[in-house]
């Protein structure tokens, strides 16, 4: 997959359907090749459900999805073939306990390459180098910090070297310490490393620093779209109550009725 068009992904009136009932529409973004992208909104507004349709786990109900200029394919090996050159930093990490971190690194390797295993210990070495955790490669999962596996996991996502990262809350379950070490990471990678990055999260004040545009998802759809300065002089009553953390206002606290899909 080409990486020289200037939009990584493009997404055009977008509307994404979960059980019959629509989570999000109306979505219309451009992300800018080398840039950090941050995807924010208060839990359950769908920020996950559109990292799943860029990876192609949810098809779009509506619009389309474009990645490095080409649709977002529906066969499975095409799918296979695309998601090589996205990696995704989960939630809960997704490491497998009874690997060490190394061979926790080594596996996208191992399954999706017929590099020698001279040449995958080198670049495991190179990518454990990078998140700062050379030293505990023959290390395992249960014996790390929650920061420590954050790493792990990033760089196990950077492993093939894909060119686009997608980060899923990658703040949660750490410390103030450990959140800034990640972000930094983030940032410090995107820029010496040529990636696009977006980053879901709803760790405001930690995202923004290292955001290049910042996108605001609620009630279903996109409230706002602009650099970190203009969400942070915005007068939007939806945006203000969100950065606010604010309980009362047009974001319900308790879960909206989804719109029923056409």
């Amino acid at each position: 997959m080409t990486v020289a068009n200037a939009t990584a992904v493009h997404l055009s009136d977008l509307r994404l359907d979960r059980g019959g009932r629509t989570i999000l529409g109306g979505i219309d973004l451009a992300v800018p090749t080398g840039s950090i992208t941050a995807v924010l909104g208060p839990s359950g507004c769908g920020k996950s459900t559109l990292l799943a349709a860029l990876t192609g786990e949810l098809q779009p109900a509506g619009g389309s999805v474009e990645i490095f200029g080409q649709p977002v394919p529906q066969r499975s090996r095409d799918l296979l073939e695309m998601r090589k050159s996205i990696g995704v930093l989960l939630q809960g990490n997704g490491l497998l306990t009874d690997l060490s971190v190394a061979d926790n690194v080594a596996l996208p390797l191992r399954t999706h390459t017929r590099l020698a295993a001279p040449l995958i210990d080198r670049i495991v070495e190179f990518k454990l180098n990078a998140v700062g955790l050379r030293a505990a490669a023959n290390a395992y999962p249960r014996e790390l910090s929650g920061g420590m596996a954050r790493r792990v996991a990033l760089a196990r996502a950077l492993a093939l070297d894909p060119p686009l990262m997608l980060y899923d809350e990658p703040l949660t379950g750490l410390d103030p310490i450990a959140s800034g070490v990640i972000m930094s990471l983030i940032q410090r990678l995107n820029h010496t490393l040529g990636l696009t990055s977006i980053v879901v999260s709803h760790h405001v004040h930690e995202t923004l620093p290292i955001a290049d545009q910042v996108l605001v998802i609620a009630n279903g759809g996109l409230v706002f779209s602009g650099t970190p300065a203009e969400l942070e002089t915005s007068s939007d009553p939806l945006v203000r109550q969100f950065l606010r953390g604010e309980p009362d206002g047009p974001i319900a606290f308790d879960a909206a009725q989804r719109t029923e899909a056409a």
